[in-house]
Parts: structure tokens; sequence; C-alpha cells
């Protein structure tokens, strides 16, 4: 893929993407994640607040009638430009693959090929 920037054109690869299902299912699971997490917060503090362990059970089953995927424990972070879920770099959002191609291409500012 030829990209065009500064009047230079400059080759990018881009490895293969992950399955667009599976890029839809991940932004499913952290919208849901965002809507109940206020919910999610206040029954898991009230768990830990009450000692009746009657409304302990009880309070545990309201927090496990919310969908699975409302949990964040279930997300699972993705390169934002392939939607690889391997090799991910919490700083810069990408897979190790495509942070190193754009690194040699200069497109990450600061980043710079290490040598001693």
């Amino acid at each position: 893929m030829l990209k065009f920037i500064f009047n230079v054109y400059i080759y990018i690869y881009i490895p293969l993407m992950a399955k667009k299902s599976m890029i839809q299912r991940e932004l499913k699971r952290q919208n849901l994640v965002m809507k109940y997490a206020e919910k999610r917060a206040y029954l898991k503090e009230q768990i830990k607040q009450t000692s009746f362990l009657k409304e302990k059970l009880a309070l545990h089953r309201k927090l496990q009638q919310l969908p699975r995927n409302s949990a964040a424990v279930r997300l699972h972070n993705r390169c934002m430009i392939t939607g690889r879920p391997k090799g991910y770099y919490r700083d810069f959002g990408l897979s190790r693959h495509v942070l190193r191609e754009m690194a040699h291409e200069g497109l990450l500012p600061g980043v710079q090929k290490s040598s001693w």
C-alpha cells in the first residue's frame, strides 16, 4: 500500500487483519462494559459493605444477572489498525508488526531504533 506523505511515497506493510466479526465483537464488549460500569461498581461496593449473608447472596444474584460481556475482565486489547490481539503495545495501541513498520517509517514521534 502506498501512502502519500509530504510529497514522498512511503510503502507501509500492513499485515492481514483480524476477522471483522471479532473486531465488532470486541467493540460490542467495550460498549457493554461502559454501559454497566457504574451499576457493577455499585453492586460490588454493596456486597463489600453488607455483613448479612442473605443480603450478600441477593446482591450476588443481581450481579450475576448482568450480561457476562459487561465485565471488564472479558475485554481483550486489539491493534487499532489490524485488530490483532497478540503482541499488543499499550503505549501505542498497536501490535508489534505495525509498531515496527511505523517506527521504521518515522511515523511515530520520539521512537527510534536503539543502538549501543
